[in-house]
């Protein structure tokens, strides 16, 4: 264990448990803004309540993913000063218009989100609603865009060891940004989704909040069923930009260790790195090569093709990658069978598949970090791919310092998460009560002390 490694799993567990809340915080937002929409057009209790159930949720989510966010930026000046003395002037601009463009329109509306329910209109209180989930997918793309950059840099030269912008366009719109931010996306309102199911399924098991438990699950149903096959289709679409990026995590991802045309899939496998190849294999002949080129005698590229220095880690590529397909397709079942039922009138009569939805409603958090995983050990050993190690980014900082950081921040992190979560889980409890009315149209709140004073005729 040396210190670079250490600086690794330390960014690591810090953007694990960073990333879980802004995601959930884009596909809270989304719904906020659907359930805010079906109060105005139905005017009934049933949606008030939900918003306000949800909007407490929200607001937790948001604060703990604000300040991980913080902490993970810090280690961009301490564990990876290099990376920001190289390259800080293409990622600190998009890092900072994340700040100015996204945070800022959050945090302004938020206050009205949360505060602004008797104070303000209807309409404007649900442009605040909008702004604010705008505003999430904003700071989303902007993240996603630096991110992208670094796998698939463009639009830059370098000199004298800086990496200098030349073109802003390509740098932000890079070939890797316009799937992932989707495939992101997707996958933080698939994340929400698979919640709000198992929340409304655990209501629904125990007889609470009929009502709103039935319309929760039928958006959840709905919406994965709809979403999945939408997010396969732009997991698809990636896997064809990584064979041609990025095709040693491409190889890695499938273990294929052999260059070769009409190559098997690999259902399931134990790669062997040290003898370049792979244990009690499950594979589908041709079927790798269908998957991955579209053709059954396309051409996929093998780990051997590369030098032994420039291979990503095998293993946890291979099986963070079938993880997070697993899950996915798990969830598409669950959902289509659901519309199937749905469809059929009796969505709620099995109480087996009330338990399915509240078994698998952390698959959504799951599947996200197999996703990430992924694409960042698979990305490896480049921090900006084709051009600057991972070695070559680390600060140098003395061994002792990233174990004593990295148990500092692991022992914070379980006191806040677990608070957090402790809350969390009491507001779950708690559920869907009735909220507090809006007002008649016309109110308005006193712009002056006397001005709150009854008129004359409204005396008795």
């Amino acid at each position: 264990m040396d210190a670079e490694l250490l600086s690794r799993i330390q960014f690591g567990f810090v953007v694990s448990f960073h990333i879980l809340f802004p995601a959930f915080s884009i596909g809270l937002a989304a719904w906020l803004v659907f359930i805010e929409a079906m109060w105005l057009r139905k005017r009934t209790d049933v949606w008030r309540d939900l918003y306000f159930f949800w909007l407490k949720i929200f607001a937790v989510s948001f604060g703990i993913g604000v300040v991980t966010g913080i902490v993970m930026s810090f280690q961009f000046g301490t564990n990876w000063s290099k990376l920001s003395e190289a390259a800080g002037s293409v990622l600190g601009p998009l890092l900072n218009y994340e700040v100015l463009t996204a945070f800022f329109l959050e945090a302004t509306f938020l206050g009205v989100m949360l505060f602004g329910w008797k104070r303000v209109s209807h309409r404007l209180h649900f442009i605040a609603t909008c702004m604010v989930s705008l505003g999430t997918l904003i700071s989303a793309f902007w993240i996603m865009s630096a991110n992208s950059w670094m796998q698939t840099p463009t639009g830059f030269a370098i000199r004298h060891g800086v990496y200098v912008p030349t073109d802003w366009w390509k740098v932000i719109f890079n070939p890797a940004l316009p799937l992932s931010y989707a495939h992101m996306v997707l996958a933080a309102l698939l994340t929400t989704s698979m919640v709000v199911g198992g929340v409304s399924a655990w209501y629904l098991l125990r007889g609470r909040f009929p009502e709103r438990s039935r319309l929760m699950l039928k958006a959840a149903v709905g919406f994965v069923a709809l979403a999945i096959p939408l997010q396969i289709f732009v997991g698809d679409a990636a896997g064809q930009q990584i064979l041609h990026t990025q095709p040693a995590k491409l190889a890695a991802i499938e273990a294929n260790w052999t260059t070769g045309r009409g190559v098997p899939w690999t259902l399931f496998a134990w790669p062997d790195p040290e003898n370049e190849t792979n244990h009690a294999a499950i594979e589908i002949p041709r079927v790798g090569s269908l998957i991955l080129t579209h053709q059954w005698d396309g051409q996929v590229p093998g780990l051997k093709s590369f030098p032994p220095q420039d291979r990503p880690p095998v293993a946890p590529t291979f099986f963070a990658f079938r993880v997070m397909v697993a899950l996915g397709f798990a969830m598409l079942a669950l959902a289509w069978f659901g519309a199937w039922r749905w469809w059929r009138g009796h969505l709620f009569d099995r109480r087996w598949y009330l338990r399915l939805w509240l078994w698998l409603s952390p698959a959504g958090f799951i599947a996200l970090l197999a996703g990430w995983y992924t694409r960042e050990i698979g990305r490896q050993p480049w921090v900006i791919y084709g051009f600057m190690r991972t070695d070559q980014a680390f600060s140098g900082v003395p061994l002792a310092s990233v174990a004593i950081s990295l148990t500092v921040f692991v022992l914070v992190y379980m006191v806040i998460f677990g608070f957090g979560l402790h809350y969390l889980l009491k507001l779950v409890r708690r559920g869907p009560v009735a909220a507090p009315p809006r007002p008649h149209d016309g109110a308005h709140t006193p712009a002056r002390p006397l001005s709150a004073a009854p008129d004359a005729e409204d005396l008795p």
